[in-house]
Order: C-alpha cells, then structure tokens, then sequence
C-alpha cells in the first residue's frame, strides 16, 4: 500500500476499515435485538403456566384466516366478537373458586367532536361491540382499584390486520388464559378490553370510558397497538405522570421504551386509544405500548399472519403479564375518585421521566428534577473549561483567547454535523434529476445507507480538512504545540459543547429526548479521560492513543447505531404511507427526508469519536474514496425497482357512484390515489394491463376531466388530505343497479322540522339504502349552520374542502341497517347544503376485475362510495 500513497495515508485507511468493521459488529448486534431475533417463541404445546407464541399464532389464524375480514360493517367483525367471547366465557367456565370472573358484552353509542390529522371532525356512533372480561380474587369489591389492558379488534378497510391488531387481540386471549391457568389471583382486579371500534377514530374507548360500569376503577391501563409486524414492542407514550413508566422499568423483561418517542409521536400520522384512555376523556395512567417494524404491511392486505415477525409476541407476553402483576400490586393503583383527590394534593401529575432501555437489556430511568441536574452538569463544565485549560496562568487575555477557541471549535463540529446532512440530501436530489422514480432504497433500507453514509462522512471531515493547517488557538503560538495536539483539544472540547448545550435546549423545550445528546456529551468525558492516559504512553500520533479514546466510547457508539439504525429502518417504512405533496418538489421530499435522516444518524454515531478521528481521517484521500462510494452507491441505488411484496406500493381505488336520488345515479368512476412520491403515471407505466383496460395513451398524458377533487374522497375526510395528484377514469353503471335496490339518501322529517325569525331547525332522516357492507358514511355540511344534534350540540372548528366554503364534518358508523335521525339548525334562510358520502366495503365486478390487473407489488385498497347532494 506504501508503494502508491504516503504512510499517513496508508494508516488513514487502516484506521477507516477498523472503523468499518466495529460500525459492522454494532449494526448487527442492533438488527437482531430490533428484529427480536434472540428470543425464542414457545410452542402451542408449552407449559399451561407460560405464556405461549404458539397458541397466540393459533387464535390469530381464527381470527384472520377463517374469519373473512373484521371490518366494521361485515359479518366477520361479529364473528370475531362471538369468537373472543366464547374463548372468554371458556377461561371463565375453568376458572377456580378462588377467582372472580365476569364477562361482558357492551354495545356503545355517543357522539363527540375531535383533533384528528390535523382537521376538526365530528364523530357519532351507534352499536359498536366490545367485548370485556374481569379476573379478581373471589374477596375483590366492585369498587376495587383495577388494571386494563386494551387492544382492537376491528381491521381498517382492506386489510386481514393480523398485526394491527389481531396479534393484540390473540395476546391478550392467551394472557387471561395465563392468569387463570397458572393459578395466579391478582392483587386487584384486571379487565380485559376487547375493543370493537378503533379504526374508526377510537369509538370502542370512547364508549368505555364514557359509558362502562367500570370504568372509573380503572387505574391504570396498557394499550396494545401495532403499526407493523412485530420487532420492538416499543412504549411510544407514557402518562400521565412517571409512575407507569417507573412500572415498566422494574417490570419488562425486554424492555423497549425511550421517551424519545413519545416527543416524536405526534409526528407520524395516525393515533390511538391512549389519547382517550389519559389525555382527552379521562386522566387514567397508562402506557402506549406499539409493534413498530414491518410498517411496510401497515393497514394493507399483506398484514398477515406469515409476515409477523418470531419471537416479538412472545417478547410481548412476557413482558405483559409481569406489567400487569406490577400495576395491580402497586400502592399507587387509584380509582378515577382517589386519582382526583391524590392530583388536588399533589398538584403535579405530569411529572414527566427520561427513560431508555440500552439494547432491550435493561432500563435508565430518572425523574424531570434530576434530569434538571444531570442534564445542566456538561454544560457547565464546558464554560469552567477555559479556565481549567488555563490553569495556573489564568489572565482575561488567555481565558479569552481558549474561551473562543472552543467556541471555534464548536462552530467547526456543528458545521461538520450540518454538512452531514446536507450532503446526502443533495447527493439525493442529484439521482433523482437522472431518475424516472424516487424511494428506490424503499424496498431495501440497506440502499439508503450504502447511498448516503458515505456523503454523510464526506460533510463531517470536511471543515477539518479545510481547517486542518489552521491555528485554532493562540495557545498553539504561545506554547509552540503541533497544531494536532491543540486540535484535539478544541475539537474535542467544541464538541462536547455543542452536545452539552444541546441537552440543555432540550430540557427547556419542555422534551425529555435530551439524554440522546446528554450520553455523547457524557460518553466523551470518559473517553477523554483515558486517552489523556494512554497517549502518556504512547503519544499522540500512536493507534493505542486512538484506541485508548475509541474503546471506552463503544458502549455509547452500539447505543447510538442501535437507535439510529431502528430510526433509519422505522422512517423508511413509513415514507410508503406519509402522503404525496404536488409535484414537481414532491417527487424530492422522501428522499431528501431519508437522506437528512441517514445525515443525523451518522453524525450522531460518530459524534462522541470525531474529534480525534478526524485526525487520521480527514484527508483529501479519504474524501475522494469516500466520493467514489457515494458516486457508486447512487449508481447502485438507481438500477433497483422501489417495491417488492415485502415492501407494497400503497393504491387507493374508490369505484364513485353519484346519484341524484335513491334510484338515479349520474355518474360513475373509477377514482386512483397514492400516498407516497411516485405518482400515478408512474404506476400506470408499470401496470400495462390495467391502463390498457382504462383507455390510458401511450404519452401517459391527462386531461384535466380526469383529474380528481377532494370532494370526490370526503368519505375518506381527513385522511384524503395525504393525498395528491388523484386520476378518475369513466366506470360502468351496470353493476350499481343490479346488485342495489336503492341507494342512501337523506329526507326532510316535515312533521318534527320548525322554523322561527331567529332560526330554523331542519329534522332528518337518513337511509343508507340497500348498500351491503358501509364502514362509515360521511356529511360535508356548507352553508349557515349554527347547532346540530352532534357531540352535545357543539360544532367543531369548520374546514375547508378544495378551497370551497367553510363546512362540517361529521362521520357516522354503525347499524347501517337502520336509518340515522339527526337536526341541523340555520341561523338564516340561506339553503344548507348537505354533501353526503357513504363508503361501502363491497366492489362490483368490474372493479374487482380492474384491481387484479395491478402487479403483486401493488397493494390495492378497493372500495365503493356513494356520493350525493341536498339543499335544506
């Protein structure tokens, strides 16, 4: 290697490939803890007293293979109710005097006004079904403080929703087995709630919570969600207060939290129980606890049992069951009456913790008050520096002089961590420039690293390659140092800065994901320490020196790549459903995300060890090598298709009816949209058969007739908002009129309706026709409404539909069968308009035939929708 680069040059690339190799062996330990490989799931034949995977996995294929769709709407959601009932009443029938053992069927109603997506929605319902089951010891009251644990068994529109939330439901089944058959008597009583209505905005809490005889004992609760397949079963929220999760650090077994998530959770699109269980409706304190791998399968129809990951129910369980055990035998399990009394005295139920777990192996976890001391501490040390630099020759002039030093040296690291970032992101959009489609690294997470680690290292060594042969200090003068020996110095101490004062802007903010910087910032003390030893040994220039400052530092570095890596992997599975912005800057902004992100994690994994590595590192050869790879990386990138069937390209198809009446129908089409960057045309390109059948020309060029309005997707309201660039194409009318009767319509109530000089009230009848399988049926009112019979006769706040007039949105669902009784009041005589959508879960043949035209990496999501509109 000496023969064609300098000796310095040669030990530059030693020291990057030793590097590479120990990124390597973190990124693997990471992947298997993430990916749950490590933990072994029970067979269906293991013991009675251990909670089984095995017989989980066997409900779960009755619950989405034998069963045809829990949808609400369709017969299977009933069928799974009577399902988990009987498997309920069973457990009950087995269980020992000793017990106490209830069951319940609810059926809820209610209405109420919402946040959801950003856009303010009414939602009334009526008959939706959970399902409930109390386990106590035969001395338990009525009145007992209780535990809950909370999952859902409906599935969203189109999906078999084996993870979201069949792995839920099939969990908990087996858990209240656990609880009876390994002879276990609760402290306090548990309720199971089997909940019948959450795809539809949370409905199935909501009627808990407001309308359960037990609801107020309940005090605390466990959610159990997914947004994928399995992998972490991460605590994404956590409250009110610390106290849940001061019980999940000393009860989970593999242990996955970090309060991180819960600053972020707003972020991702979508919501659950728990912001009925303790935020909105009530203040219960509970845990949020989510399967967040295998996002590519989320609410599509590939979330089936085969794609769940092994070993993630079985980590699931048996941290549960001990959760369950540790809230019940807690003496802080209040009833919603104790709860209020103890918040009146306390005045502080929001103390917020910072906790994580380091490799699902154990927990961190301390309270906002120490957060306050631990996180100020690196920050203060930073501005004492100057003068511990100086010491014993401390004069204003040379406390100056090191103070802007490490001020300098702040600059120059945070410039590295900005460069970073913004490499990759332009690396990205240079691709996509040369490119027919973005996400290429969709289908393949590893492209996006190989494609952007490498700008990313490019933008840290950077600035010290420019400010390599310049003095950063007047102390390299004064004391005649080699300008490496002082850079170590600054960098060093400028880092640590910007770490420190970063942790401290976190804790202002209100958030508690400091301790992501609070740990570099602490990390690199250590590690400083021992190189100031082992380079008395063997001097600055020396290998050991390096390795004397990288060895302590791995333990915070596998932190940083386990993190990092599960972000990268968590990010890219959602880009598939986080919407499509308008071309042409929509096309940029997944990659430009990803690329941002790959940025941040690869500053934040080499951040605590730049300082001193870029002494060997940063290197006009290391920088044309690392340019190579990046160059090569897009290249790779570019030759590789976004989507497989592991990784499903989302299609929303809707076949739109308009009618004018019950009978009359003036219009029919087939409505397409997507949710991610590649448009329309370009699945088209990619779909020959099905353009083909919709008449599509070769230019892929679209009239403006064929472009589709919001208006055309309000029963999806508010969803459709991440919706751009929609098509509709003409559709048969056949089908309609054979397969309905007659179609929803709305009618005046003449008998009840009453006007007066001040207001009019108009009563009304809605009949949803002979429509089969309706999920929800959606009213878009415009015009001079001031009351209605809706959530306590309160309007929510209005919004706007394709820059129209203010209007209100209200969504109903439940008994379909029987017609809906509502009033709208005007506070003038101007007409109200009524634009009423209803979604139906049934597809006529013509559209079934469309959807099989798509390629298998197409996940289709196929319903109808029965548009028409009233003047009152």
């Amino acid at each position: 290697m000496g023969s064609w680069m300098k000796a310095e040059e040669a030990r530059a690339f030693k020291c990057l490939l030793a590097l590479a190799l120990m990124y390597a062996i973190m990124a693997f330990a990471a992947y298997t803890v993430v990916h749950m490989s490590y933990v072994r799931p029970l067979p269906e034949d293991a013991s009675p007293a251990r909670f089984s995977e095995g017989r989980v996995l066997s409900h779960l294929r009755r619950l989405t293979v034998d069963i045809d769709g829990r949808q609400e709407g369709r017969p299977g959601l009933e069928e799974a109710a009577q399902y988990i009932k009987g498997e309920l009443e069973a457990i009950k029938n087995r269980s020992g005097p000793e017990y106490r053992v209830e069951v319940d069927e609810a059926l809820v109603s209610g209405s109420f006004n919402m946040i959801f997506l950003r856009h303010s929605i009414s939602l009334a319902y009526r008959g939706h079904k959970n399902i409930l089951l109390r386990i106590a010891s035969n001395s338990s009251n009525d009145d007992d403080p209780s535990v809950l644990l909370n999952g859902h068994f409906d599935s969203p529109v189109g999906s078999t929703g084996a993870g979201d939330c069949g792995s839920c439901v099939a969990s908990m089944l087996e858990l209240a087995r656990l609880v009876v058959d390994s002879n276990w008597i609760p402290p306090k009583p548990i309720i199971f709630l089997f909940n019948g209505a959450e795809e539809l905005f949370l409905l199935g809490s909501h009627g808990f919570v407001k309308t359960h005889k037990w609801r107020d004992t309940v005090g605390a609760f466990i959610n159990l969600e997914a947004s994928g397949t399995g992998g972490l079963d991460l605590v994404c929220q956590s409250g009110p207060g610390s106290w849940p999760a001061s019980i999940y650090v000393q009860a989970a077994k593999y242990p996955m939290a970090n309060s991180v998530a819960q600053d972020v959770f707003g972020v991702i699109p979508g919501d659950t129980d728990f912001r009925i269980l303790a935020e909105d409706y009530s203040n219960i304190p509970g845990l949020d606890i989510i399967f967040v791998l295998g996002g590519y399968y989320y609410h599509t129809s590939y979330d089936t049992i085969e794609r769940l990951l092994p070993g993630s129910i079985q980590a699931r369980g048996e941290n549960i069951i001990r959760l369950l055990d540790a809230f019940a035998s807690s003496a802080k399990l209040l009833d919603a009456k104790q709860r209020k009394l103890e918040d009146f005295a306390t005045k502080n139920s929001d103390d917020r913790a910072v906790y994580f777990d380091y490799l699902s192996l154990f927990m961190i976890f301390y309270s906002r008050k120490t957060a306050l001391l631990l996180h100020n501490l690196p920050a203060v040390i930073f501005l004492f520096m100057p003068l511990l630099l100086q010491y014993p020759n401390i004069t204003l002039h040379s406390w100056l002089a090191a103070f802007f030093a490490l001020i300098k040296g702040m600059l120059i690291h945070a410039t590295s961590i900005i460069l970073a970032i913004i490499l990759p992101v332009v690396f990205s959009v240079l691709r996509l420039l040369l490119s027919s489609h973005a996400m290429s690294w969709f289908a393949r997470p590893y492209l996006a690293f190989l494609t952007f680690i490498p700008s990313a290292l490019m933008g840290l060594f950077i600035p010290r390659v420019i400010w390599r042969s310049l003095p950063v200090s007047q102390k390299a003068a004064s004391d005649k140092l080699p300008i490496e020996v002082l850079s170590d110095e600054t960098f060093f101490w400028g880092a640590f800065g910007l770490y420190a004062f970063m942790t401290v802007a976190y804790l202002q903010a209100g958030l508690e994901g400091g301790y992501l910087t609070y740990v570099l910032s602490s990390s690199m003390l250590i590690s400083w320490f021992f190189f100031r030893l082992t380079k008395k040994h063997f001097g600055d220039q020396s290998f050991k020196s390096l390795a004397g400052y990288v060895i302590p530092s791995i333990p915070c570095v596998t932190y940083s790549v386990y993190f990092g890596g599960f972000f990268v992997q968590f990010v890219i599975e959602k880009m598939g459903m986080m919407g499509s912005l308008p071309p042409p800057f929509g096309f940029f902004v997944p990659d430009a995300i990803v690329a941002a992100i790959v940025g941040v994690v690869t500053g934040w994994c080499m951040g605590p060890i730049l300082p001193l590595i870029s002494r060997w590192l940063a290197r006009p050869l290391i920088l044309r090598c690392l340019l190579q790879l990046s160059v090569l990386g897009l290249a790779i990138s570019s030759q590789f298709f976004p989507y497989s069937t592991a990784a499903p390209k989302r299609v929303v198809l809707q076949h739109t009816v308009r009618h004018a009446d019950a009978n009359k129908i003036v219009d029919s089409s087939f409505e397409f949209s997507v949710v991610d960057a590649n448009s329309l045309t370009f699945l088209f390109k990619n779909s020959p058969e099905a353009a083909k059948i919709l008449n599509i020309g070769s230019d892929f060029s679209f009239k403006a007739d064929h472009h589709s309005t919001k208006c055309s997707w309000v029963a999806l309201f508010p969803v459709a908002f991440l919706f751009s660039g929609s098509l509709k194409f003409p559709a048969p009318r056949d089908d309609v009129y054979e397969q309905y009767n007659y179609l929803p319509y709305l009618s005046v109530d003449e008998s009840a309706s009453l006007s007066t000089t001040r207001s009019r009230r108009v009563h009304l009848d809605l009949n949803l026709g002979s429509l089969k399988e309706v999920w929800v049926t959606v009213l878009n009112i415009t015009g001079p409404l001031s009351n209605w019979s809706f959530a306590d006769n309160k309007l929510p706040a209005p919004e706007s539909m394709d820059s129209g007039p203010p209007s209100y949105i209200c969504r109903l669902s439940g008994r379909s069968h029987e017609k809906w009784t509502f009033w709208l009041e005007a506070n003038s005589s101007e007409a109200l308009r009524v634009d009423l959508a209803v979604l139906d879960q049934h597809i006529f043949n013509d559209t079934r035939k469309l959807k099989g035209l798509f390629p298998t990496w197409v996940d289709t999501t196929t319903f109808s929708s029965f548009l028409s509109t009233y003047y009152f």
